[in-house]
């Protein structure tokens, strides 16, 4: 196939407002689409921003229990949230009018869309990625398996069960697409999965710092695979770094193609 474009979009979200994140995820894409993308590619859980709608924003303070809460940071009687209810009113299903936004985005400009949200599951949501093609269906969805159950902010998702790969059309050809979610690159068996199931690019929205030892995770499971590895970030100071690899694992910086022909980029922390 020809050269494929991905758009790695290192946004900051505006919090947990989803209509302020899905005018700005629409202006981002189509700038991408402008810039010749064949795939646009969120960080992890877009919609809300991977920001609780909680006073507490997720913190481990809301772990402690209220026995130990002193008075200057919480009334004793009042009634405290939940950790289960971090989500509880965010969560959107795969019909909601946010997700049938950018399928009718991703028609009309005739890009694919790797979309994050928080897709209601059961009793807890779950932190999913949804594949919109240039047509606007829905050909593949992803949910996180490898939660940070460290954080309050993913301990009481549901998890995924399973790594799927799906047959992309793009204006470039076909091509096998698998993805992952953030911690899920820490896991050999993540990629490894994926490239047995035909995967040539793993797509892998992101929510955190990432220092070397993060960024070269990635490189190896694009390497110890023969995949391409095409990784978005959310912008701000730690974060950022949103970075593609050829099946080498060998970045090439400055927009220039390797030995393999194939487009690399890293980016800084800085939005865009």
């Amino acid at each position: 196939m020809n050269q494929l474009t991905v758009a790695l979009l290192q946004l900051t979200s505006q919090g947990n407002d989803q209509d302020a994140n899905q005018a700005k995820g629409e202006r981002f894409c189509r700038r991408a689409q402008l810039m010749g993308a064949d795939i646009a590619l969120f960080p992890e859980l877009w919609n809300v921003g991977y920001t609780p709608a909680n006073s507490w924003q997720g913190t481990d303070e809301l772990w402690r229990a209220p026995e130990l809460w002193p008075p200057e940071e919480a009334n004793a009687n009042e009634v405290q949230p939940q950790p289960e209810d971090l989500w509880a009113d965010q969560a959107i299903g795969r019909d909601d009018p946010f997700i049938l936004h950018f399928r009718d985005l991703a028609r009309e400009l005739g890009m694919a869309i790797g979309l994050t949200y928080l897709e209601k599951w059961n009793r807890t949501p779950r932190d999913t990625l949804s594949l919109l093609d240039r047509h606007g269906e829905l050909v593949l969805t992803y949910a996180k398996v490898h939660l940070c159950e460290w954080s309050p902010v993913e301990a009481t998702l549901t998890p995924g069960d399973d790594f799927s790969v799906c047959t992309l059309d793009t204006a470039q050809g076909p091509l096998k697409v698998g993805a992952m979610i953030c911690y899920d690159r820490g896991f050999p068996e993540s990629a490894r999965i994926l490239m047995l199931k035909g995967a040539e690019l793993i797509l892998v929205p992101n929510a955190s710092d990432l220092d070397p030892l993060h960024l070269a995770q990635l490189r190896v499971r694009a390497y110890e695979n023969l995949v391409a590895v095409a990784m978005a970030n959310y912008a701000g100071a730690g974060a950022g770094h949103s970075v593609a690899y050829d099946p080498i694992g060998f970045p090439v910086h400055g927009g220039k193609a390797s030995w393999r022909d194939t487009l690399v980029v890293e980016a800084g922390e800085c939005e865009g």
